[in-house]
């Protein structure tokens, strides 16, 4: 049976029972032309959603001839109430029982091969052959890319929220004496009284994540445990995330925040920079204008049809080498990307880097994020969500913000 209409705040929480069989669909017209294929096997809980309308511990598996089975551990009695194709639900205690609905397969499976645990491939082989596997990842974040008019909704409050926070609230936070992780609790209240859904999710492995980035000063430029421009001390070795106690607000701080919002799951990426009770000097301030013009140039090429690869070369290539020594990163330890796709995940397909030379696709969100460390001070740049539209990106979280003065 079809779940109820989930509403919060006025907003549907969910996409029609047409668009789930829809992604199911597209999903079906990738797998189609490839031969010797009887299942594709997904596991991961955030597409189980995408392709379902709810995240349980389960197995989606689609069929070679377009059909599809939902096959649900735990909570099977919640699965029954939000599932949008609960036509198709069985209940699951083992792979035996989805074995005994679909039958053992004589061809390959494609399976979410950088997700899927390899005691989950084991268990699985005892009831299905899993040594002829196949990757599904790049076929599903493809599909995934590309936004519906219900995601893009989604993506418009949570940046209108991202606008919100950044812009009228946080500035009002800022106090001297505040810790960062103190500051990081606020934030994080006042974004749930605004109608965040309470998780920032990243696609890459182990990274985990309270809010995003946030640092005062030079922690903003503290090396960093994960793939991202900006740094952050973090509460120490065993959590490097979240803020450092002992770094208390003071006059002439920068103060650097980078997080995500989401509203029903999808999220938006923006970075805010700050200076509390004291002008940025002008050298900071040229950079972060060289920022904002190298991202409003990135985003004018964000059309359909038109390369990552491509727009990563024309705007790297056009900058200094003294810009670039500082670019995108501390010393030697620079991301090599100017963007990436945002969605159900901070961290989605596609990237604005070398080499990616698949074309952009109209709704695909991306976020761009054109940042400099400045040596003995701290991080300055922007970061914006957009979507991908004839016309260039349009901005989804109203940013590309000068710095704002506390």
């Amino acid at each position: 049976m079809a779940g109820p209409a989930f509403i919060v705040r006025g907003k549907k929480m969910q996409p029609a029972k047409q668009e789930i069989k829809d992604r199911i669909g597209k999903l079906y017209a990738e797998m189609k032309n490839r031969d010797g294929w009887d299942y594709v096997f997904i596991t991961d809980k955030l597409n189980q959603y995408y392709f379902t309308g709810t995240m349980q511990d389960g197995l989606f598996v689609l069929l070679n001839d377009g059909g599809y089975c939902y096959f649900v551990r735990r909570s099977f009695e919640r699965a029954k109430l939000e599932c949008l194709i609960g036509e198709n639900l069985y209940p699951m205690a083992s792979y035996r029982d989805a074995a005994g609905v679909i039958g053992k397969n004589t061809g390959k499976i494609y399976i979410e091969s950088e997700i899927l645990p390899y005691a989950a491939l084991e268990r699985m082989g005892k009831y299905f052959d899993m040594t002829g596997t196949a990757p599904a990842d790049k076929i599903i974040q493809k599909i995934r890319a590309v936004k519906s008019p219900y995601e893009l909704s989604c993506m418009e409050e949570s940046g209108r929220q991202h606008k919100t926070i950044l812009e009228d609230i946080i500035p009002g936070l800022l106090r001297e004496g505040i810790s960062e992780p103190e500051l990081a609790a606020e934030i994080y209240r006042e974004l749930i009284k605004l109608g965040y859904h309470g998780v920032t999710r990243f696609g890459s492995p182990q990274t985990e994540s309270m809010l995003g980035q946030l640092g005062f000063g030079t922690n903003s430029i503290y090396p960093a445990c994960f793939d991202g421009p900006g740094g952050m001390k973090g509460l120490g070795p065993a959590v490097p995330i979240i803020g450092d106690r002992s770094r208390l607000l003071k006059k002439g701080d920068l103060v650097f925040v980078d997080i995500g919002c989401g509203v029903n799951g999808y999220h938006t990426d923006r970075t805010q920079i700050y200076m509390f009770r004291q002008n940025p000097p002008e050298y900071a301030v040229a950079a972060h204008k060289k920022c904002m013009a190298i991202q409003k140039a990135a985003a004018a090429l964000l059309k359909p049809g038109n390369i990552p690869g491509e727009i990563y070369k024309s705007v790297i290539g056009g900058l200094e080498p003294e810009f670039l020594s500082g670019f995108m990163g501390v010393g030697s330890e620079r991301v090599k990307f100017l963007g990436h796709g945002v969605g159900l995940q901070i961290d989605e397909y596609p990237v604005i880097a070398d080499k990616f030379n698949e074309p952009l696709a109209e709704n695909m969100t991306l976020a761009i994020e054109p940042k400099r460390s400045i040596e003995n001070f701290g991080i300055v740049g922007v970061e914006d969500t957009y979507v991908i539209t004839k016309d260039g990106g349009r901005c989804l979280t109203h940013g590309e913000k000068e710095i704002i003065v506390v």
